[in-house]
Order: structure tokens, then sequence, then C-alpha cells
């Protein structure tokens, strides 16, 4: 048998049987909008967590940033640093959320804007932004996975046409499991992934250069400033830095996936403890930086959207195929899970708030159920002609992602933080950023006086909506008294 054959049959099998893993764990579950998109409100702390790991911990992790340790040095950092961040934010954001959510039954995103905000015209808004920021988010894994089939094909195979077949197949198993299939399947990735991680960022600086440490020293020395942060408003520097991390770590867990993930505990108390075990994940993280470095020792020279295959690609060049098939197979999971969950987030926003709620296309349990699961065979099409058409590293898509999507952050804290803060505020503070935004891509700006402009249209999101809140109609005291006796709550012990 040929390399390619070898490392490609690995990876059909490992995804073949994750798949079938979730497939089977769904088996027997009546398939209602609340059980397929939410899991019917009952996981515990360790499912809970395999589940959000699953879905945050993408292709992105396992290759964007060793291509950006490799390509670009210390920016890369910022990966490390919103992931903490976020975690802090949700110790306090999502508790008060799931109780919201698990009082009035809400399944999806644009849910919690419509409810609080009593404008199902709000939720649609929420709903169209937040589907057409999850395209790139998914281009993003199919990016990453093209990458992987490529180099575990050894350039003999056509990765565009496995991504597609993959892809599909990995839709097929969503139209069928839902979230409780996904969380299973998570479960697979996660150990996989954490091998592969393992591998690369302790045993390959290990077989070079005897230890990871000793990398870190001869990437100093042959690089001097890799480590360094330039100074001030300079491209990628401290300005950006900061701000990007804070730009990332609001709209951490306001894409519609987090958010479905978020309501998919069983109680306040399960959302609380997977705030503080989730930074555990940051370990495979700085490991995955130890492999970008180490194959910038050994490979260096390559550039732009090659970066992402850097540590891979020593793989390749210096170890069996068996060996390279199975942490291709982990990298694949890497994509196709997170993309799963992006694929039912998708579908389900726009069948809940947009078809249902709006248009009244799709109002039963049985009728949402069915639109959902044909929704997302229709958007895995959709992201499979995006990604076709539009190539980018797998950093820059995750950052048009994160720069749209932040713009819900102002409104989901505002809802808890401000009585005062109306549904019109926070449409436009959202269609301000979204305006900021918009203008920096015609001119193609991705800084403005050294800020990610994502961070600047953020602020002018916040100010948008307090001014437009202040001199629009005040909230109904009634349902923000009611709305905020649920958020308050005692929480469950």
């Amino acid at each position: 048998m040929t390399p390619a054959i070898i490392a490609l049959t690995i990876v059909g099998i490992v995804i073949l049987a994750v798949i079938v893993l979730g497939s089977l764990s769904a088996r027997g579950v009546v398939m209602n909008p609340e059980q397929y998109i939410v899991g019917g409100r009952s996981f515990g702390v360790l499912f809970l967590w395999l589940l959000m790991a699953g879905e945050i911990y993408t292709s992105f992790t396992f290759l964007g940033a060793a291509g950006w340790a490799y390509g670009k040095g210390a920016p890369a950092f910022y990966i490390l640093c919103y992931g903490p961040l976020a975690y802090i934010i949700s110790y306090f954001l999502l508790p008060p959320m799931w109780r919201i959510a698990k009082h009035y039954g809400l399944l999806t995103g644009p849910d919690f804007f419509a409810k609080r905000y009593q404008s199902k015209g709000l939720g649609v808004i929420v709903a169209l932004l937040g589907f057409f920021f999850l395209v790139p988010y998914v281009t993003l894994q199919l990016t990453g996975l093209q990458i992987l089939l490529g180099l575990a094909g050894y350039g003999v195979f056509s990765a565009t046409w496995s991504v597609g077949i993959a892809f599909m197949l990995t839709a097929f198993f969503v139209y069928t499991a839902g979230l409780r299939g996904l969380a299973w399947a998570s479960v697979a990735k996660d150990g996989l992934v954490l091998l592969a991680v393992l591998f690369v960022g302790v045993v390959l600086p290990i077989h070079f250069f005897g230890s990871p440490a000793t990398v870190i020293t001869k990437v100093v020395a042959t690089h001097p400033h890799w480590m360094t942060l330039s100074p001030g408003s300079s491209v990628l520097g401290t300005r950006w830095f900061v701000s990007t991390v804070l730009l990332t770590a609001c709209g951490f867990w306001v894409w519609p996936q987090s958010m479905a993930a978020a309501y998919s505990a069983n109680s306040d108390r399960t959302l609380r403890r997977n705030a503080i075990f989730m930074p555990l994940y940051n370990v495979m993280l700085l490991l995955v930086f130890f492999a970008g470095f180490t194959a910038l020792l050994i490979s260096p020279g390559l550039q732009g959207a090659a970066a992402d295959q850097s540590f891979m690609l020593v793989v390749q060049q210096h170890y069996p195929a068996w060996t390279l098939g199975f942490l291709a197979a982990a990298g694949c999971l890497a994509a196709l899970i997170p993309a799963s969950s992006q694929l039912l987030a998708a579908s389900s926003i726009v069948v809940k708030n947009v078809m249902g709620d709006w248009l009244s296309l799709a109002t039963t349990d049985r009728e949402r159920t069915r639109a959902t699961r044909i929704l997302v065979l229709v958007v895995a099409g959709l992201a499979l002609w995006f990604w076709a058409s539009e190539k980018r590293t797998l950093v820059d898509l995750l950052l048009i992602a994160y720069n749209g999507i932040a713009q819900f952050f102002p409104g989901a804290v505002l809802a808890f933080g401000w009585r005062r803060t109306t549904a019109w505020g926070v449409g436009v503070g959202i269609l301000a950023g979204m305006a900021v935004l918009a203008v920096s891509a015609v001119f193609k700006l991705s800084a403005l006086a050294g800020l990610n402009v994502g961070f600047v249209a953020l602020i002018v999101n916040v100010v948008a909506c307090i001014g437009t809140s202040l001199f629009s109609a005040a909230p109904d005291a009634t349902h923000i008294d009611e709305f905020d006796r649920v958020a308050h709550e005692r929480p469950s012990v």
C-alpha cells in the first residue's frame, strides 16, 4: 500500500467510527426541537465541558495557532490570552442566561434577545447576522480539513473532493443525531486531539531539539524579535494585541452554537463549574505553539496560508504514513465536529427565529424539527460553495467571524446590567458596529490607530446602543421586573 492510501484509510476509519458513535448515542431519543437543538437541557459538568471544548477547539486550534506561531511570532499569543478572559465572563454571564432560557423555554441565541427586548424584529436581525458570520467560521473548518486531507494524501488525491465527501457525510450525521450526538462525538474527538497535540507539542521538539525549552532558545537566537510585540500602533503591535484579546473574549459566548451549548446544561451551577475547568484546555494551545516554533526551525520560509501546514509538513517528511494518518484524523475531527455544531446552530436560528417567529412557516415542534434538519444540509452546501470561492488563512477567517459576532455582546450584557436598554438601542448599536466593519472591509482596513477594527466597531456599538436607548421609549417595567427576577433567582445547588 502507498503512504497516501495508508494515511487516508486511517483518516476515513476514524471519522466513520466517530460518526457511528455519535449516531448510536441518539438512537431511541424523540427529536423534538428542545432535544434536537439543546440536548433536552440535560448535560452535566463533564459532558458539557467536552461539548463546549468540542465546539471551541477547532481546526484553528490544531493548525491556525501553530501557523501564526510559525509565521507571526508574538502576535499569535493573543490566542492564549482571550480564552481565560472569556471563561471569567462566562462564569457571570451564562448562569443568568441559562435561567432565562430554562424559564421561558428559549432554544436559540436570538430567542434571548427577542425575549429580553420584547422584539421579534431584533431576534430576526440577530439570527440573520449570526447566520452570516457563521458561514466564514464553517469555512475555517473546511479550510483546515482541506489542508489535512491534502497532506494525508501526499498530494496524490484531490483534497477538494475529499473535503466535500467528508463534510456532507458529517452534515447527514447532524441531520440524524442533533446536539446529543455531537456531544458524544466530541468525547472521542477531544481524546484524539489531546493525543495528537501531545505528540506534536512534546514529541516533535524532543525528537529534533531535545526539549521544548531548547526550541524556544533556538527561536530567540535565530529570530531575535519573534517573541516580542511591536510597540504601540504598529502592525500587529501592542494596541492590536490588547484590543483583539478583548474583542475575541467578548464574542466568545455570543456565538449561536455557544449559546445553544449553554442552554443544554442541566443547571446554572454546571455552567459555573464548567467555567472553572475550561482553562485546562489552554495547555493544549501552548503545546500547539511549540509545534509551530519547531516547524519554523526545521522548515523555514513558508508564506501565507502555507504556514498553517507547517508542523504537519514536518510530520509528513520525517514520520511514517500511519503517524501522519492518525494526526490528520485527529485534525479532521477538530474541523468536522465544530463544523457540525455550527451547521446545527445556523439552521436552528433561521428556522426558529426567521421562518417560525417572523414568517410563520414552521410553528409546530414537528415542522421545526424537520425544517431544521433539512436546512442543515442546505447550509452545508452553502458553506462548501463559500469555501471553494474564498481562500484565506485560518486566522484571517476567524477574525472576520469574531469581528461581526462580537457586536452582539453589548446587548447580551446590558440585558442584565442596565434596565433602560431598549430594543432600538441594541439594534442601532449592532447596525452601527456592522457599518464600521463594512467600511473597513471596503477600504481593506484591519486596524484603526493600531486597534483591531472589530474592537473599534464594538466601541461605536456601545455608544450608539446607550445613546439610542436614552432617546427611545423605556421598556415595559413589569416585563423587566419579571426578567430580572428570573435572572437573579437563587442559584441551584
